[in-house]
């Protein structure tokens, strides 16, 4: 049985093949993808084949309202190979994230994200966790600051999964700021 987290407002649990209506109606969204670095979804079969070959990663998660039952959202902890900053360390892990437009600035990626920085730091022992955003995504970036990360460093001339080049910025987090965080 694959994991669940929960939330006060979501469930991350993993994608099923089910779910692909959804993620198109979400991830379709001109706004959504491209500024993270990748195309919008251009049918239910291209989410269907994107659940099967990137949302089935482990530790790859939709984000689900309790409310309705429905998948809104993709958080995710990169492990390894997945991580793609040359600072990271190994044993690092990197979170991504992402809502459909509907959803944004309601808190809820800011609540996954917390969450999955909670089974990094205390269930997976990792020691440090990043989020990169590219230059321009400034509402990723400020679920980053909600979070505690801190700014790290910026790396340009990053050839994005779009094919264009980009300036990333690194924000990371360690357990010990976490600890302090909780306190």
């Amino acid at each position: 049985m694959a994991l669940c987290l929960e939330t006060s407002r979501l469930i991350l649990r993993p994608w099923h093949e089910d779910d692909a209506q959804s993620l198109y109606k979400y991830a379709s969204n001109e706004a959504v993808g491209p500024v993270a670095g990748w195309p919008p979804h251009t049918s239910v079969e291209n989410s269907r084949e994107v659940i099967r070959t990137i949302l089935s990663a482990p530790e790859t998660y939709a984000v689900v309202l309790k409310t309705t039952g429905e998948p809104v959202g993709s958080a995710g902890i990169m492990l390894g190979d997945g991580v793609h900053s040359a600072t990271m360390e190994a044993g690092d892990a990197e979170i991504g994230y992402w809502i459909g437009k509907p959803y944004w600035g309601q808190g809820l990626i800011p609540e996954a994200v917390c969450r999955l920085l909670h089974r990094c730091f205390e269930e997976l022992g990792i020691p440090t966790v990043w989020c990169g955003y590219y230059d321009g995504n400034v509402k990723s970036r400020r679920v980053m600051e909600k979070c505690g990360f801190v700014f790290h460093h910026t790396e340009t001339g990053k050839l994005s999964p779009l094919g264009d080049i980009r300036t990333e910025h690194f924000m990371y987090m360690t357990v010990e700021m976490w600890k302090n965080l909780a306190k």
